[in-house]
């Protein structure tokens, strides 16, 4: 990091070194002189029961006592993966599909993160930014939005968090893994696995909801909803597949 400015650490949620991770970059950012850390962190990170969120808290923790211009991005969950939904009809889950959850459009994430990077510590410094969209919806009201949009019948569906980590999520190392042709069980990755297993035990007992006013406030605008954002992806797949 020497002669690096600024630094925007963005963790992997799925890894059990997250926290150690995160440390280091924080302590490394001391070290060089960096002017601002942004950190990526989570949506109510104080939350533990989701095992991901101990990560984010302690690297928080660590952060607002350094000596270092800092910005703390607090994201909701991102948009759901669309193109699935279009194929398939089936809007999946690995929690209680009747449970509501805020999210928040990639794109949206990007842009006011660069505006935090871009504007700096002058601006941003020790500030704590929860980023949400102004949808607060279950799985069936996203469901509906889906089936607006394509004109044909959407359904949403709750998975077992094992089943949808196999099947549905493709992460990288599993799927890694499945191409060279091994059989994937909890054992292999255990605190994916459990990382998983929390997060439909937590979502499926709880909402999982945030405030739009802040992402507003740093984009200049509206947040893309649920029903623009598959309008938008729709539009996307359509033209892919002329």
């Amino acid at each position: 990091m020497e002669g690096v400015e600024t630094v925007y650490h963005i963790g992997p949620a799925l890894l059990p070194q997250e926290k150690e991770m995160g440390i280091a970059v924080v302590e490394a950012a001391e070290a060089a002189g960096v002017k601002h850390l942004v950190f990526s962190s989570v949506l109510h990170a104080i939350e533990d029961k989701l095992i991901q969120h101990r990560a984010k808290l302690a690297i928080e923790q660590r952060i607002i006592v350094s000596n270092i211009g800092w910005t703390i991005l607090q994201p909701t969950n991102y948009m759901p993966a669309a193109y699935p939904v279009f194929r398939s009809g089936v809007f999946r889950l690995w929690w209680s599909v009747d449970r509501r959850q805020s999210l928040i459009v990639l794109d949206d994430y990007a842009e006011a993160a660069a505006k935090v990077i871009c504007e700096g510590p002058e601006k941003h410094h020790g500030a704590t930014y929860e980023l949400c969209s102004g949808d607060w919806l279950t799985a069936h009201e996203i469901a509906l939005r889906f089936a607006r949009v394509i004109g044909r019948p959407v359904r949403a569906e709750e998975v077992e968090p094992d089943e949808f980590l196999l099947k549905y999520r493709k992460h990288p190392l599993i799927e890694a893994q499945l191409a060279a042709g091994k059989t994937v069980t909890a054992a292999d990755f255990p605190y994916i696995f459990e990382v998983f297993r929390a997060i439909g035990a937590c979502y499926g007992k709880y909402d999982f909801t945030g405030n739009p006013n802040v992402l507003t406030w740093l984009l200049g605008r509206k947040p893309t909803s649920v029903e623009d954002y598959v309008r938008r992806e729709y539009a996307r797949f359509l033209a892919e597949a002329a």
